[in-house]
């Protein structure tokens, strides 16, 4: 089977919000659209916004307060719910626009039709800081993987989830940088185990070395990880 014919996830943007392109009641009565807040999935073929089983996490905005960013973990592609306001836009036919915000964030319209009409989405990004590439730049990922100019690597064979490299490998699965404590807590969550950091931390740079994660040292001396993506360091968010 080729990269072409095995749906993937290439990268996500987590905390995205969503929003009718138009006043189109059709399109806000169809995705429950007002403004809803997930993860957007980008893969091979579809664009796929998850707004259920959400998690919530507070991150500071300047000196005014927390910010409850809300995001859906997205590992496995056949356990999203395929009912609204989730939404599954299929790349082929598809227009997409990169809007770089401006005084506002940078935003993703993607414009479709199928039975039901014509469609006008708005996905615009909730985060900032380390990012090597903002919500706007999908937009020519999406015109290369539809003209088939887009080269995509292959998945390597990640370890299996009864060791710890495997598991460590899973919870990264979604495609987003994080530090060790973060992948600690992911993994002794899904797992039911308690783990030492120390031994976390031996796991991502075994993962490392062996050009499964993607290590990414931060100016404060943190190290944050991320697992591969078959966009190579476009997958990076």
């Amino acid at each position: 089977m080729s990269t072409t014919d095995q749906e993937m996830i290439l990268t996500q943007e987590q905390g995205a919000n969503m929003r009718s392109g138009g006043a189109s009641k059709e399109v806000e009565a169809e995705f429950g659209v007002g403004l809803k807040e997930g993860t957007l999935v980008l893969t091979n073929k579809r664009l796929i916004f998850v707004c259920t089983d959400e998690r919530g996490e507070d991150l500071p905005v300047g000196f005014f307060g927390d910010h409850l960013l809300l995001y859906s973990e997205v590992e496995d592609l056949d356990k999203i719910p395929t009912q609204p306001p989730n939404a599954f836009i299929p790349l082929e036919g598809a227009s997409a626009m990169g809007h770089k915000g401006g005084l506002g964030r940078p935003s993703l319209e993607v414009r479709w039709k199928d039975n039901g009409g014509s469609h006008d989405l708005i996905f615009t990004e909730t985060l900032t800081g380390r990012r090597k590439r903002n919500l706007d730049a999908w937009a020519p990922i999406i015109g290369k993987l539809q003209n088939g100019a887009q080269k995509l690597t292959p998945q390597p064979n990640f370890p299996p989830t009864d060791s710890l490299d495997g598991r460590v490998a899973h919870v990264l699965a979604d495609m987003q940088e994080k530090g060790v404590f973060e992948i600690e807590e992911d993994v002794e969550s899904e797992y039911n185990v308690d783990l030492d950091p120390d031994d976390v931390q031996a796991a991502c740079d075994r993962l490392s070395s062996q050009h499964l994660l993607i290590r990414s040292p931060d100016p404060s001396g943190d190290v944050y990880y991320r697992r591969v993506s078959p966009l190579g360091d476009e997958g990076a968010p």
